[in-house]
């Protein structure tokens, strides 16, 4: 995305090239998208019939930006006497000005054209192109042009309205205009997209935040996160930089379901602005000490869509959390399974965790009891459904082959899990974080049972089988000739042998033996693994490495979160700072938002991290990942009523406090190297 300029609010958004314009593609998803529908596939700009190419772009906040324009093709050499200021804002609608400036002394006349046009595609129709079945319209009503999309009961519609009088025809508007001497033209613009409902509404207007809103209810909207965050001082400008830049970013990613009513965070722009059962729960457990308010949403929708039946079309089982939801035509006519979709094996798992997490962080109770049934349900889904084969490990075989995901954990690409040398097991897998998950939601699930339902036989049974589970575990997974633990297991029982980050992921849930985990972190940090600015997904000794393979040699800043907080749980302080320093080092060259993925390629090959082509940006969990590596990097833990602070701060990162920061004991302070070592770290 580097070559493009996007603005979201929510899980409306847009996606331009460096001129602002957009022009029809099914290569990457271009245009003005709102609840997975692309309202404008065309925005393009000329003047006297020719392109505009770009000066500069002021693009620093995520719900607006300007570009600056000059007419005609770019030499060694401009002498322009006009120039163009796109200014544009996006806030449920889209809101763009014109203004054309003479920079001569004589007036100038000028036909401006806007060419506009929406093709109303849903996002899975974009690289997979396909005959739409319903009808599109092109209409002129004044000052308004009106482009209407309508297949049965699905109606969308996008209205674009000018401030200044303009010739209008069905593909676009036209302006005939004189400029003074050293004056400016200007018009306003605005696109309003229309969802509407079985009754002819649009069917976000009810919700608080579904209407347009203006570009000051949007900032002011995200001030107030920021400023209910905790206050960060450091010596480190990446760390600075990259913690202020996520919490914009997370301020941005904010949606509101249409038809549940809540605030949710969109997991990342542009592929994926929607509800995810496992990115929500993992960008959920990232905030969680920041920004614990932002988590109960998440985890009653979650809960409140939890499967009750088996359709195979959607992947769906009692007791399984979904994988993700989409509100498109596609979905709305069963073309593709996402309404919702319970397509993936760890999001049930995590859910579990995550509602743990958040009590032990707040103290919420009421929660727990109230979700009381969903999670007995998810915990008895890892026993049932979850273990397809009756090996006491979760497998995943999707059951809709014709569009369901093959690969249902989170790196879920085709060929994301291999042997060493590169050959595909096949189905059902059962891949080794799944299994760490399992353990954690039941050893979490015993505690809450005990704590909270008043049922010790519960819990007592939950800790037998996780105390099984990791000792089966760590007999059937470990290599012994080379010293880590299988990607996965085949439905044959075979060894998946492939040196992943996954194994990261373990150490986060406590099921490796601590005999075992000096070896694990080695080779995380190890060459083969560790680029200098994360830990690859797979390491580059393997047959399917790629260092621009989206999960087969790229880092992720995600992953590198999680496996550094495991690092830190089982007490490996430097290699977890390691971990945190490379990442947020990469960050600065991202302009502090880092991205889904970068290439794996070594650190000493490039003086930077090199862009992987179509990575999400910004991505929920990306966005995450600087609050997680803060807290690891602080060494925060609750502790029964006690918060725990046993920094891991690596060495030149300097001075670091976090102020304020919320939970069950109120409003604490934690400070790393800025302490002196005679004062220890005592429990707050």
């Amino acid at each position: 995305m580097k070559d493009l300029v996007s603005i979201l609010d929510g899980n409306t958004f847009l996606v331009t090239d460096r001129r602002g314009d957009i022009e029809p593609s099914f290569d990457f998803p271009t245009g003005l998208f709102s609840f997975d529908t692309r309202f404008l596939s065309t925005w393009l700009l000329t003047i006297d019939g020719k392109r505009l190419h770009a000066l500069s772009i002021d693009d620093a906040e995520s719900y607006r930006t300007r570009f600056f324009l000059a007419p005609g093709e770019p030499t060694h050499y401009l002498d322009a006497k006009v120039s163009v200021i796109r200014s544009r804002a996006i806030g449920g609608s889209f809101e763009e000005e014109l203004t054309v400036l003479n920079h001569s002394r004589d007036p100038v006349e000028f036909t401006l054209r806007l060419d506009i046009g929406s093709d109303f595609a849903d996002l899975f129709e974009i690289k997979n192109v396909r005959q739409k079945k319903g009808r599109t319209t092109a209409s002129v009503n004044g000052r308004e042009l009106r482009l209407t999309y309508r297949r049965d009961a699905f109606h969308r519609e996008a209205v674009v309205s000018s401030s200044e009088p303009a010739d209008i025809d069905v593909s676009g508007m036209t302006y005939r205009i004189r400029v003074d001497g050293h004056g400016e033209w200007t018009t306003r613009l605005s696109v309003a997209t229309v969802v509407y409902g079985a009754h002819g509404e649009d069917i976000r207007a009810t919700l608080p935040y579904g209407g347009s809103r203006n570009v000051a209810a949007i900032q002011a909207e995200q001030n107030e996160l920021i400023e209910r965050a905790p206050k960060l001082g450091c010596d480190c400008q990446p760390l600075a930089g990259a913690y202020r830049r996520s919490l914009n970013d997370l301020a941005a990613l904010r949606y509101e379901s249409i038809a549940l009513g809540v605030r949710l965070l969109a997991a990342g722009l542009p592929w994926f602005m929607t509800l995810f059962g496992r990115d929500s729960i993992f960008t959920s457990l990232q905030v969680l000490p920041f920004l614990p308010e932002l988590i109960p949403p998440t985890i009653q929708i979650l809960g409140g869509l939890q499967g009750h039946r088996v359709d195979d079309f959607r992947d769906e089982e009692p007791g399984k959390i979904l994988h993700e939801l989409r509100y498109g035509e596609m979905a709305g006519f069963e073309e593709q399974p996402h309404s919702p979709y319970y397509g993936s094996a760890d999001s049930t798992p995590l859910f579990v965790i995550l509602l743990d997490e958040y009590e032990q962080w707040t103290g919420d109770s009421q929660l727990v009891r109230l979700l009381e049934s969903q999670v007995r349900a998810a915990l008895d889904w890892i026993d049932t459904y979850g273990d397809l084969l009756g090996t006491g490990y979760i497998w995943y075989h999707t059951r809709n082959e014709e569009t369901g995901l093959p690969n249902q954990c989170w790196k879920d690409s085709w060929d994301a899990i291999s042997f060493a040398d590169g050959r595909l097991p096949g189905f059902p897998r059962a891949t080794c974080e799944l299994q760490g998950y399992a353990y954690d939601a039941k050893m979490r699930g015993a505690r809450l049972a005990r704590t909270f339902w008043n049922d010790p036989a519960y819990a007592d049974r939950l800790e037998r089988e996780a105390a099984e589970l990791k000792h089966r575990f760590n007999r059937d997974f470990w290599i012994p000739e080379k010293e880590y633990y299988a990607l996965a297991l085949d439905a044959e029982g075979r060894q998946v042998d492939a040196l992943s980050s996954n194994i990261g992921h373990l150490l986060w849930s406590g099921i490796v033996d601590e005999s075992r985990a000096g070896r694990i972190a080695e080779h995380l940090l190890g060459p083969r693994l560790f680029s200098g600015w994360g830990v690859r997904t797979l390491a580059d000794d393997q047959g399917r490495y790629n260092p621009i393979g989206y999960h087969v040699g790229t880092v992720w800043p995600f992953d590198n979160s999680i496996i550094a907080w495991g690092l830190w749980r089982y007490g490996y302080r430097e290699e977890a700072g390691r971990i945190s320093d490379g990442i947020l080092a990469a960050s600065q060259f991202f302009q502090g938002r880092l991205p889904e993925a970068f290439a794996g390629y070594e650190r000493d090959l490039t003086d930077y991290p090199v862009q992987y082509p179509t990575a999400c940006s910004p991505q929920a969990w990306s966005t995450g990942t600087p609050l997680l590596l803060l807290r690891v990097m602080l060494g925060l833990e609750p502790q029964g009523e006690h918060l725990i602070i046993d920094p891991a701060v690596p060495e030149g990162m300097g001075r670091i406090e976090l102020l304020d920061i919320p939970g069950r004991w109120g409003m604490v302070d934690a400070l790393g190297r800025s302490r002196s070592p005679e004062d220890g770290h005592p429990d707050r």
